[in-house]
C-alpha cells in the first residue's frame, strides 16, 4: 500500500477521511479493479459475485477492519461482500460503497434556491430499492460539518462505518438492508474537527419516546386511505362562508387509560371522533403533535417537525385517526409552530456545529421568553426546511389547516424585548422582513399547491398588524382566518363581571363590532385561557352554581350569534370546573351532574341550530349581514342584533340578558311582519335553566329601533335566545 493510500486508509478507520466515496467501495486503479471495504469486526471478506461466484479475496489492510483487494469480473455493477466472523460464522452484504448519488442535480438546485416545495422526500430516511437491491437512502444538510454518518443498530452505532457522500452541503447515502422500524441517528463532526452530539434526523418521520432520541425509519405511505369523498368536497367545507365551530383538544389530556397511559391514535379513533361528531362540530384542532421531547410544552417546542408524537401510537395509525375524523365529515386542523425551536442537543441547534437553522446573533435568533431559537427565515435552505412541512402536513397527513401558533413574535423584532436587545431592520424598523415573507409565501404554497384544494391557514397573532387575513395580492400576509384575541380579552372581562356591575364594562361587549370585519375572524375560547391561574371559562363566571351555568351558557349562545368562526377548548364543553392540566384527563365525572350535562346538551344543540343557519355564518365576514338592534342598553345589560345570509330575508334574531332578572315584555324591532319562533334558548329546562321561553311570538305593527315592526319578547334571566322569522 502506497504512501498516499496509507493515510486515507488511517482517515477511514479514524472516522476522519473528507470523501470516503473517492476511497471506499469499487475502484479503478492502473487498469485493475480494486475493492475497498471497512467492516469492523470482520475477519476476512471476499468478494463474490450475485450468483455466489468468488471474485476475489480481499487482504487486511488495518487492523481495525479496513480490507482491500484487486478484483475480477465486474464488481462496479454487482457484487456482494462475504465477511467471516471471529466466531466462524459467514455473512453476505452488499457493499454500500458501490451504489450511486441518491439526490439529483435538480434538487439541490431547488433547495438552493428554497423553492423545493417536497423537500421531504429528498432529504430524510426513505425505504427504497436501487438497482435491485433494498434499503434506505438517507440525506441530511449539514454545509459546514467535515463529516456526517449515519449510526444505528444495522452498524452497532459506529460513525466510521456508513460516512456519507457531500453533495453541496447535503450529506447522502444508500444504506441497504436497513429496513423499517430500524433505529438511526446522525454523527456529525464540526468543521473545527469536534464530534457534535448525536442528532436525530431533522426530517425524520418517526421518533423514539422521550427519553430516547433517535428517529426511526418508518414508511406510512402505504397506508389506503379511505377519505376520498371529504377530500373531493373539502373546499366546500372549508370555505369562508361555511360553518365552521372547532373543538380544540390535547390528545395527552383529553381522556386516559384506568392507568394513566395515554390513550393511542387507534383508540382516539374509536373514543373521541364519535364524541365530536356527537357535539355537531364541524372540526377538530390538536395542539402540536409534531414530535416534542417535553411534554410540558403542550407540544410548542418541538424538534420533529416531520413526524407525529410517538407517545400516541405511530405515523400510520395518526393517518388513521386523520381519516376516521374525515369519514365523520369532521376537518382536521392541526397547530404548527414555525416561530421556535427548542435547544435540546439532539436537535436542530448547532446542527453541523454552527447556527444553521437559527441566527448567531441572540438578539435575532433567541427568544428571551421561552429560551428557545427562531428559525433563520432569511437563509432559502431554513425557509424551505418550514414551507415544505406545510404542505407535508396537507399533503401526507390529509390535515385541512394549519392553525400557525406566535405569529407576532414572528412579525416583530422587537417581540417581548427591551431596547438595545433587537436588531432593526434594514430600513430602521421593527418588523421582521425575512419572517413576513416566509409567511406570505407559505400561506401563497398552502392555498396553489396543496392537492385537492380546500386547506387552509390560521394566524394566532395578538396585535393589529394590518391585512393578516388578506391575500398577499392585496398586501396582506395571505393567511385565510385570524384568531380575535381582542374579542376574547374583552368578552371574558366582561362576563366574569358580576351582573350588577355589568351596566359599567357593556362596552366589552359591544366593542369587538367596530373591527368585526377588519378581518376574518375565529373566536377563540382556547387552551391558553383556562391555564397560568386564569381559571376555567366556567371558574370565571359570577354568582352561586345555577348562575354560574346560567352565565356560562348565556356566554356560549352570544359567542356563537357573533359574527366569525367558533373555536372551544375541550372541557368547556361541559364547564369543568377547575383549570386545565395537561398531566390528568378531563373530570368526565362531571358528567353526572344535571348542570354540566345540561351544558354539555347545550353546546350540542348549539352546533346543530348554527350548522342548520345560514344566517349564523354565511356571512360571517361581510358588515352587511350584521346589524344591531340594540347595541346601548348597558343598563339592562342586554343586546339584539340581527344576522343574515345570503338572502337578506334569511335572517335570524339574537338576544343576550346577561342579568339574573327575566324582562318582560322587552320590545326589538324586526324588519318585517309575521311571526317569529324561538330556535335556541340557552336557558331551556332540558339544560338545567329556568324554562322561560317565548316560543311563536307574532309581529306587531308597533315601530321599535328604526323599524316599522316589533316584537314583544320575554328575556328569560342570563340567557341567549335566538329566533328565526316563520315564513
Amino acid at each position: 500500500m502506497n504512501h498516499d493510500a496509507s493515510r486515507s486508509a488511517r482517515a477511514i478507520v479514524h472516522g476522519q477521511h473528507p470523501d470516503p466515496f473517492s476511497f471506499l467501495g469499487p475502484h479503478e486503479e492502473s487498469g485493475k479493479k480494486v475493492v475497498r471495504a471497512f467492516l469492523p469486526g470482520a475477519t476476512a471478506i471476499e468478494v463474490v459475485s450475485a450468483g455466489g461466484e468468488r471474485l476475489g479475496a480481499l487482504a487486511n489492510a488495518h487492523p481495525d477492519g479496513l480490507f482491500a483487494g484487486f478484483v475480477d469480473g465486474a464488481p462496479a455493477d454487482d457484487y456482494r461482500l462475504k465477511a467471516t466472523w471471529p466466531d466462524g460464522s459467514t455473512s453476505e452484504l452488499h457493499d454500500p460503497y458501490r451504489f450511486p448519488t441518491t439526490v439529483s442535480d435538480f434538487d439541490l438546485y431547488l433547495f438552493g434556491e428554497g423553492n423545493h416545495n417536497a423537500l421531504y422526500d429528498m432529504l430524510g430516511a426513505h425505504l427504497t430499492e436501487l438497482d435491485g437491491v433494498g434499503g434506505v437512502r438517507f440525506a441530511v444538510w449539514a454545509p459546514n460539518a467535515r463529516r456526517v454518518s449515519v449510526i444505528g443498530d444495522f452498524n452497532g452505532w459506529d460513525g466510521r462505518v456508513n460516512a456519507m457522500r457531500n453533495r453541496s452541503g447535503v450529506w447522502e447515502m444508500f444504506v441497504p438492508g436497513v429496513k423499517e422500524g430500524d433505529l438511526y441517528k446522525f454523527e456529525v463532526v464540526g468543521e473545527n474537527g469536534a464530534l457534535l452530539p448525536q442528532k436525530a434526523d431533522p426530517f425524520g418521520l418517526f421518533f423514539e419516546q422521550y427519553p430516547g432520541t433517535a428517529s426511526i425509519v418508518s414508511d406510512p405511505s402505504h397506508y389506503g386511505w379511505t377519505d376520498d369523498e371529504w377530500m373531493r368536497t373539502r373546499a366546500e367545507h372549508n370555505a369562508l362562508d361555511a360553518p365552521m365551530s372547532v373543538y380544540e383538544v390535547h390528545l395527552g389530556s383529553w381522556k386516559k387509560r384506568p392507568d394513566g397511559s395515554y390513550l393511542l391514535y387507534d383508540e382516539l379513533a374509536a373514543e373521541l371522533v364519535p364524541y365530536v361528531k356527537d357535539l355537531g362540530y364541524t372540526h377538530v384542532e390538536f395542539l402540536p403533535l409534531t414530535e416534542h421531547p417535553f411534554g410540558g410544552s403542550w407540544g410548542y417546542q418541538p424538534l420533529g417537525l416531520y413526524a407525529p408524537t410517538s407517545r400516541f401510537g405511530t405515523p400510520y395509525d395518526f393517518r388513521k385517526l386523520v381519516d376516521e375524523f374525515h369519514r365523520a365529515g369532521i376537518g382536521v386542523i392541526m397547530d404548527w409552530v414555525p416561530a421556535h425551536f427548542p435547544e435540546d442537543a439532539h436537535g436542530l441547534a448547532n446542527f453541523d456545529g454552527t447556527h444553521l437553522y437559527d441566527h448567531s446573533d441572540p438578539r435575532l435568533g433567541r427568544h428571551p421568553d421561552w429560551g428557545t431559537a427562531i428559525f433563520n427565515y432569511g437563509r432559502n435552505e431554513v425557509r424551505n426546511y418550514l414551507t415544505a412541512n406545510a404542505l407535508f402536513w396537507l399533503r401526507e397527513y390529509h390535515i385541512d389547516g394549519l392553525r400557525v401558533d406566535a405569529v407576532a413574535s414572528m412579525l416583530y423584532l422587537d417581540y417581548s424585548r427591551k431596547e438595545g436587545e433587537w436588531v432593526p431592520n434594514v430600513h430602521g424598523g421593527n418588523e421582521n422582513l425575512e419572517a413576513i415573507a416566509f409567511l406570505k409565501k407559505t400561506n401563497e404554497l398552502v392555498y396553489s399547491e396543496a392537492a385537492p384544494p380546500g386547506a387552509f391557514t390560521v394566524a394566532e397573532e395578538s396585535t393589529s398588524w394590518p391585512m393578516v387575513s388578506r391575500p398577499t395580492s392585496m398586501g396582506g400576509l395571505g393567511f385565510g382566518y385570524k384568531w380575535n384575541m381582542g374579542w376574547m380579552h374583552d368578552s371574558l372581562e366582561y362576563i366574569q363581571q358580576d351582573p350588577m356591575y355589568r351596566a359599567h364594562h357593556h362596552n366589552e361587549l359591544t366593542f369587538s363590532l367596530i373591527y368585526a370585519f377588519n378581518e376574518n375572524f375565529v373566536l377563540p375560547l382556547s387552551h391558553d385561557e383556562v391555564v397560568h391561574g386564569k381559571k376555567s371559562v366556567f371558574g370565571r363566571m359570577p354568582g352561586d352554581n345555577w348562575q354560574k351555568f346560567a352565565n356560562l351558557r348565556a356566554y356560549y349562545g352570544f359567542m356563537y350569534t357573533h359574527p366569525g368562526k367558533q373555536l372551544l377548548f375541550m372541557g368547556s364543553e361541559f364547564g369543568q370546573g377547575r383549570e386545565w392540566n395537561h398531566d390528568t384527563e378531563l373530570d368526565w365525572y362531571l358528567l353526572d351532574n344535571k348542570l354540566n350535562a345540561g351544558t354539555r346538551d347545550f353546546v350540542r344543540d348549539l352546533n346543530a341550530v348554527y350548522k342548520e343557519t345560514p344566517a349564523l355564518y354565511r356571512r360571517d365576514f361581510d358588515g352587511g349581514g350584521f346589524e344591531w338592534l340594540v347595541g346601548g342598553d348597558s343598563e339592562n345589560s342586554v343586546v339584539a342584533f340581527l344576522r343574515r345570509a345570503s338572502d337578506p330575508e334569511d335572517l335570524v334574531l339574537c338576544v343576550s340578558n346577561f342579568t339574573p332578572v327575566v324582562r318582560e315584555n322587552y320590545r326589538i324591532g324586526v324588519p318585517q311582519a309575521g311571526l317569529y319562533r324561538e330556535i335556541l334558548n340557552s336557558d331551556g329546562a332540558k339544560y338545567g335553566g329556568s324554562g322561560v321561553e317565548n316560543g311563536r311570538v307574532p309581529v306587531e305593527e308597533a315601530p321599535e329601533h328604526g323599524k316599522e315592526h316589533s316584537v314583544s319578547l320575554t328575556l328569560p334571566p342570563l340567557s341567549t335566545v335566538v329566533l328565526h322569522p316563520v315564513r
